[in-house]
């Protein structure tokens, strides 16, 4: 299987992290691809039109795209633990703590593009901030309940978002005030799966 993929993005990462924790990390083929926002990249276009990473091609050219849907693919393919819970409450938990930690990576890359431009909004930089401050409040509230539940892609998606705010914006001490997410984030970060996938800032 070939990935396109990027020792930076954190949507990358985050199937990165899945295919190390369903044994399948060997099985992929790693294609280096730039994936600009402002530029397209017409050899990822012809496997993507959308011009995204994560992109994932099958050994019968099947392609599989974005993060969500590779990463349940994945899980498919080993017969451990799954981290995509199958029905119930605990799968509608898993997808929502999914669907937050993929929305607020989104709006963190959209703030680094907004922070790169010669005027950046003020308007847009205040909105993310606030989003911030109700994404980490709202994981603090919970995170008691992610340390004592089983490993599932809500807290690989959710331990990915935090891990870029170290990456991407590290003057930002997100955890003094959010000492319960800094405390299962910290024990995220020791598994052997997310340390063998921490970005590197070659750009």
């Amino acid at each position: 299987m070939k990935l396109h993929w990027s020792p930076r993005s954190p949507f990358v990462r985050k199937v990165m992290i899945v295919a190390h924790e369903a044994g399948l990390a060997d099985r992929l083929t790693l294609v280096r691809t730039v994936a600009a926002t402002t530029k397209p990249h017409p050899e990822l276009m012809r496997d993507n039109p959308l011009s995204k990473i994560p992109t994932l091609v099958l050994d019968d050219g099947t392609v599989v795209y974005d993060s969500p849907v590779i990463c349940e693919y994945l899980d498919r393919m080993h017969a451990g633990p799954k981290l995509f819970p199958p029905d119930g409450a605990a799968r509608m938990t898993a997808l929502r703590r999914q669907a937050l930690g993929d929305g607020f990576l989104d709006f963190l890359l959209l703030l680094r593009d907004e922070r790169m431009r010669a005027n950046p909004s003020d308007v847009h930089k205040a909105s993310a901030a606030a989003r911030k401050a109700a994404v980490l409040d709202s994981v603090e509230h919970e995170a008691d309940t992610m340390a004592a539940t089983p490993l599932s892609v809500g807290h690989i998606a959710i331990g990915c978002a935090l891990s870029y705010l170290d990456f991407r914006y590290a003057e930002e001490d997100w955890r003094k005030a959010h000492p319960r997410i800094a405390r299962w984030h910290a024990d995220f970060a020791a598994r052997p799966s997310v340390r063998a996938t921490e970005p590197i800032d070659d750009s």
